[in-house]
């Protein structure tokens, strides 16, 4: 068994290094580039600061991590469609030759759908929910929020977005190799609108707004996954398949 896995595993090692590879270099590049990344990611929060507050760094290795944090970010994002690209490859084989051929739609959409939920997080949730933090502990204490926690955060918010929103391509290729129908994902909605709650209440600040902002979204996209399920592998009744198959 294990010299029939020696190809596959050869092949992943070969996908994984021309990912790593081009995710090296990207991180090169945006670190040449990180104040400008930088000033661009803490734009939400300096929005709602109020004018007398200003984010802080408490030790001078922190500013360095966190213009590394930025670049690994930035790298990821200018390399995900490579690395997407690669993925593809690697699962290639074992896929017909009219699957095959959705290569470059797979590269495309699912790179697009990952800059929209992205974007989504930038220009809706993160404003929204910070400008609640913010609003929320100014009446308490003066707001001095830490440079390398804010990006800490707010990478990990803007990837749960992106992922998040790869749902309906995930659906569509499911359905194409015949794993998920639109019976299936009706089935599950009831389950998967707790995972999606869960999901938000742990990405996003800790308040119901927020919250929602990235629950809304989601649903809709699980209900857009359904009708692309139907398109493409609509459920058919036991007695149909069986009547083809005669």
């Amino acid at each position: 068994m294990f010299d029939e896995l020696k190809p596959h595993i050869a092949e992943l090692r070969k996908r994984l290094a021309y990912s790593i590879g081009a995710l090296i270099v990207c991180f090169f590049i945006a670190f040449y580039f990180y104040e400008p990344i930088l000033e661009w990611m803490t734009k939400p929060l300096k929005q709602v600061l109020p004018e007398t507050s200003m984010m802080i760094a408490t030790g001078v290795p922190e500013v360095f991590f966190t213009a590394v944090k930025v670049s690994l970010f930035t790298g990821f994002l200018m390399a995900l469609p490579f690395i997407l690209y690669q993925f593809w490859l690697f699962i290639a084989p074992g896929l017909y030759e009219h699957e095959k051929k959705y290569i470059w739609p797979f590269v495309f959409f699912a790179s697009g759908m990952f800059f929209m939920g992205a974007a989504f997080a930038y220009y809706v949730v993160v404003p929204y929910g910070f400008a609640f933090l913010v609003n929320f502990a100014e009446q308490i204490v003066t707001v001095a929020p830490k440079i390398n926690e804010y990006v800490g955060f707010f990478t990990k918010i803007m990837i749960g977005f992106g992922i998040a929103f790869e749902l309906p391509v995930l659906t569509f290729f499911l359905a194409l190799l015949g794993l998920v129908d639109d019976q299936t994902l009706k089935s599950f909605f009831k389950y998967a609108i707790i995972l999606i709650f869960v999901l938000a209440a742990l990405l996003t600040p800790p308040d119901v707004v927020t919250q929602l902002l990235m629950a809304i979204p989601l649903i809709i996209l699980y209900g857009v996954s359904i009708l692309i399920a139907r398109i493409v592998n609509p459920y058919r009744p036991p007695e149909e398949e069986d009547e083809e198959i005669a």
